[in-house]
């Protein structure tokens, strides 16, 4: 921006340029005016862009997290034939995952918003990539389970310290598209996953993959810990026009409410309810995906192993577009309609259409049209997420982990009910498409939830009396 010349007097009103400096206008006093025979002559300098460092940081963050997440999913037959599993013990190897990753959630969450989201990430990338190198040295049955389920424990709550960071590096009104991006970064990490590694594992073991994928996150914690600031004012690389930009709709902090005052307001809260039942039919499709999808499309529609790579990496693919859209649109409605409506439209419009195309699907016999039909289930359900996550951390605020733990391990609940349901609906009963009939009627309930779901009521509007 140029520069705006002020000529102040005694008394002159300087609230409309404020705003100029905020959008980081470089701002003059013109012709030296004197107040008290002392001249004026002051210069604010562009914002400076630490922000985008930040944001980049989160996107890499989602792309290492899906890697490791997303190869099991691709690894699955392989693993099977070499441990001589079924469809229904291979389901609780997911559900291993699922259950330490909802377990630890919270409290790793609540742990990010007392000491801030560096130190933690820290120990949750360092961990899951541990484990995510030990998967390889798996020998039977039982320790690929127990290696699932510390890995699980290992990688919770990596998504609510990006809420923190978000809630205290984004501005407000850029939030939902900041959230696009990152969720679009980690599903093309996961579609990218899915269509590598299914050729890769005609070259190399599932083992080998494993180790290679996990050394990954190493130089993502090494990057971290030298630059990162848990808060943008102890940043060096932050100028003051860029404090005042992120710190300008930041709300006041209230006290921190301790013990059952806290748990008590937060799970009464209707906003926190409506959202955790609308989470549940998000992460029940991407663990989906991630997991039954390849094995789904080779026993129920006969796809082979040279196109079922890119058949099921179709869905995550798909996603990576929604995900931004999903985000971008919300700030887009929010600045011309308001927040509520920002919000809410991607919710109701994006599960209503995911209901129709998964419905579709388990009546579709054609092979190429059922996996087109559940990856336009997949992409117009993930619409939801960036808004769902920016709507925690709108009303969240200082406990932005926290609620975003709450309504994320409610999505856990659902996706850890996934994996087995599909697993003992082919083994009991033949039947590939009973878990998409239920995931159509989640789908509608998520929608109304979202009617009414109000982003402008915090949780802890009067925290200090909470405390």
């Amino acid at each position: 921006m140029g520069t705006f010349p002020i000529s102040e007097q005694k008394g002159t009103d300087l609230s409309e340029v404020r705003p100029l400096l905020h959008a980081g206008a470089s701002v003059k006093m013109a012709d030296a005016p004197e107040m008290g025979n002392v001249p004026i002559s002051t210069s604010y300098s562009a914002a400076t862009h630490a922000r985008y460092v930040v944001i980049v940081f989160m996107v890499t963050l989602a792309m290492v997290t899906y890697l490791d997440r997303a190869c099991i999913g691709a690894m699955a037959p392989k693993i099977a034939e070499e441990f001589a599993l079924d469809e229904a013990q291979m389901s609780w190897v997911f559900f291993a995952f699922i259950l330490a990753y909802a377990i630890f959630e919270i409290p790793t969450a609540r742990w990010a918003d007392g000491r801030g989201a560096k130190s933690v990430l820290t120990r949750i990338v360092s961990w899951w990539s541990v484990f995510t190198i030990a998967t390889a040295g798996a020998f039977n049955y039982y320790s690929l389970l127990a290696m699932r389920f510390l890995f699980g424990a290992g990688e919770a709550g990596a998504w609510p310290c990006v809420a923190r960071v978000m809630s205290r590096w984004v501005p407000k009104k850029t939030r939902g598209t900041a959230k696009g991006i990152f969720f679009a970064g980690a599903y093309a990490s996961a579609a990218l996953t899915t269509a590598i590694v299914t050729p890769l594992l005609t070259h190399v073991s599932w083992r080998t993959i494993l180790v290679a994928f996990g050394c990954v996150g190493f130089v993502w914690v090494i990057a971290w810990q030298r630059w990162f600031r848990n808060e943008p004012t102890d940043h060096p690389a932050v100028n003051e026009a860029e404090r005042a930009l992120i710190l300008a709709d930041r709300p006041p902090e209230a006290p921190q409410p301790r013990g059952w005052p806290f748990w008590a307001r937060l799970l009464r809260q209707r906003n926190v309810l409506l959202l955790c039942v609308a989470y549940m039919p998000n992460c029940a499709t991407f663990y989906f995906c991630i997991t039954w999808l390849p094995t789904y499309l080779m026993k129920r529609h006969g796809f082979e192993k040279a196109e079922l790579g890119i058949v099921a990496a179709l869905p995550l693919a798909l996603s990576i577009l929604t995900q931004f859209l999903g985000g971008f649109f919300s700030d887009l409605i929010a600045q011309r309609f308001g927040v509520t409506a920002g919000r809410r439209t991607p919710g109701v419009a994006g599960y209503g259409l995911a209901a129709i195309c998964i419905c579709s699907a388990a009546v579709a016999d054609e092979p190429v049209t059922a996996a087109v039909l559940i990856a336009f289930a997949a992409a117009t359900c993930m619409l939801t997420t960036a808004t769902s996550w920016s709507t925690c951390v709108d009303i969240g605020r200082e406990h932005s982990a926290t609620v975003s733990a709450t309504m994320n391990t409610s999505g856990q609940i659902a996706a850890m009910a996934s994996a087995p349901v599909v697993g003992y609906s082919v083994k009991w009963f033949g039947d590939w498409n009973m878990p998409f009939w239920l995931l159509g009627g989640l789908f509608l309930v998520g929608s109304a939830c979202w009617l009414f779901i109000d982003p402008r009521r915090p949780v802890f509007e009067d925290g200090a009396r909470a405390a």
